[in-house]
């Protein structure tokens, strides 16, 4: 290991684990309060590491978002024999987080839905200015929210049309933050596909 990175304490409480397992079961049955409470235990714990490697708390915002939201996708991968739910967690950002720093060196241009998820749906919000290429984003953008869940679209319009943070999504729905969190990226990545067919534009 190298000895500038964090050395990591994970916690060994067996009926903590056991809740966090019983969270990661649920979370295989889709049940999104779950991926809510496990987020409420550890997002702080994650964050303090990432937030250690990067040193840029936007970056340490969106490694943590990227991590519970594979955490949810993949709830099904985790293996009790292998280790505590928290290690898992921990094990999965600090990858994470070492990927990004080697890859922004790479980088000529920012990621699509990072912390801001929204930057990329008001830049089709058009002005008078505008050309019909910013009205025909903005046409596709609308036609994909209108295909989203109720639930996924909700949080995405308080987002993109009210202009709320995640907390305050969180405050106006009732809905606890990492649910938020997680119905905002399953959104975001049915969005992606008509920004950027947008942006790469015809061959």
């Amino acid at each position: 290991m190298n000895p500038s990175e964090p050395q990591l304490s994970y916690p060994h409480d067996t009926g903590s684990n056991a809740e966090d397992a019983a969270l990661i079961r649920r979370m295989c049955d889709a049940d999104e309060t779950a991926l809510g409470a496990l987020y409420d235990r550890w997002m702080r714990s994650l964050y303090s590491l990432v937030m250690h490697l990067l040193k840029d708390a936007d970056e340490a915002e969106d490694v943590v978002e990227e991590t519970f939201w594979q955490a949810w996708r993949k709830a099904s991968a985790y293996e009790p024999s292998r280790g505590a739910v928290s290690t898992w967690l921990l094990t999965i950002g600090r990858r994470k987080a070492l990927d990004r720093i080697r890859a922004k060196r790479r980088r000529k241009e920012e990621p699509f839905g990072q912390d801001r998820p929204f930057a990329d749906l008001r830049s089709a919000e058009p002005d008078p200015s505008e050309n019909a290429e910013g009205f025909e984003l903005r046409r596709h953008v609308l036609a994909a929210l209108k295909e989203l869940p109720a639930e996924q679209r909700e949080v995405l319009e308080l987002g993109y049309f009210s202009g709320l943070s995640q907390t305050e999504i969180a405050d106006a729905t009732g809905q606890p933050l990492g649910t938020v969190k997680t119905r905002m990226r399953l959104g975001m990545q049915k969005l992606r596909e008509p920004l950027s067919m947008h942006r790469q534009g015809p061959e």
